[in-house]
């Protein structure tokens, strides 16, 4: 562009040199040839920077359009950027409400579960009792004769006076224990209805109670839940941990593992959370809550095992 310019200024200038030799006075003898020849050359200069300027503004102005298609093209690839880190934001907030919403279904589900294992066990009991009655009375003869013997006396002392012992409960190691199944079964509802510090009660007499049986690992799971629920995320996480540190082979011990990474999400510190999920797919790589960990990893951004 530069040596065009100077071309040009350099042709112009010729032109006006020889434009002033043209229009200065010469001897009558050369005025003929000479200045024709001059006038033709300046005409020919002139025609030649006409052609140049020309050339350089058509080329200009291609320049121009171009400078203005690539600032066009450049506004366009920001704002399909911004649009593009848009969408991601906005997906990734849709799928970390999406897994806690599916989650929370898991969960709910479980609880169902349980529910209803419980009620079976309710109704295998009431069948067992229902035949035990049936039993007694296809055989009223048998009985009757039992009741009517007397039971041998010991040490002379009268029979009709001696004292009956006390029945205990099913499942009661002692007469102030409450049973573990309906105690149980009764902390499940009130933890659906909402009504979490009854719930947390009744989890925790099984806790206490019978802290050895596999529901009191499901108990000491469902006080994690309570606390996640409430929002108190550090309790929950603590509860989680003693699930997984003292119940290992519970059934709740994968879900354990996933509320805790949720918990941990939810205190923003996603390095632990990452490493739990990670943790809860190399021990449980078949389980619905390995494959819950997958899709959440996902929308972290991050892979499922660490390299």
């Amino acid at each position: 562009m530069q040596r065009v310019r100077t071309l040009r200024n350099r042709l112009l200038a010729a032109a006006a040199f020889a434009l002033l030799l043209a229009a200065a006075p010469l001897p009558a003898h050369a005025a003929s040839k000479e200045i024709i020849q001059l006038q033709t050359q300046v005409q020919q200069l002139q025609d030649l920077v006409q052609r140049i300027q020309s050339t350089l503004d058509a080329r200009f102005g291609v320049l121009q359009n171009l400078v203005q298609q690539s600032a066009d093209n450049a506004n366009q690839m920001t704002a399909a950027v911004n649009a593009l880190q848009q969408k991601i934001a906005l997906d990734s907030d849709a799928n970390n409400g999406k897994m806690d919403t599916v989650s929370g279904q898991v969960q709910s589900l479980n609880d169902s579960v349980d529910e209803v294992k419980s009620r079976i066990a309710k109704l295998d009991k009431s069948i067992q009792d229902l035949e035990a009655q049936l039993q007694g009375t296809q055989n009223p003869s048998a009985a009757g004769s039992a009741a009517a013997a007397p039971p041998p006396a010991e040490s002379g002392a009268p029979v009709e006076n001696a004292p009956a012992a006390p029945a205990l409960p099913a499942n009661q190691p002692g007469a102030q224990t409450p049973p573990l199944k309906e105690t149980f079964q009764a902390a499940v509802r009130d933890y659906n209805a909402a009504r979490y510090e009854v719930a947390a009660g009744e989890f925790q007499d099984v806790l206490h109670y019978y802290p050895l049986d596999e529901m009191a690992g499901s108990a000491q799971f469902y006080l994690g839940e309570i606390a996640y629920r409430q929002k108190n995320y550090t309790g929950a996480v603590k509860a989680y941990n003693a699930v997984l540190e003292g119940f290992p082979g519970n059934p709740k011990a994968p879900a354990a593992q996933l509320r805790k990474s949720l918990a941990l999400l939810q205190m923003d510190k996603k390095e632990a959370a990452i490493t739990e999920l990670r943790l809860l797919i190399r021990r449980h790589p078949q389980t619905p809550e390995a494959a819950q960990a997958r899709v959440k990893l996902n929308s972290l951004g991050v892979k499922a095992a660490a390299h």
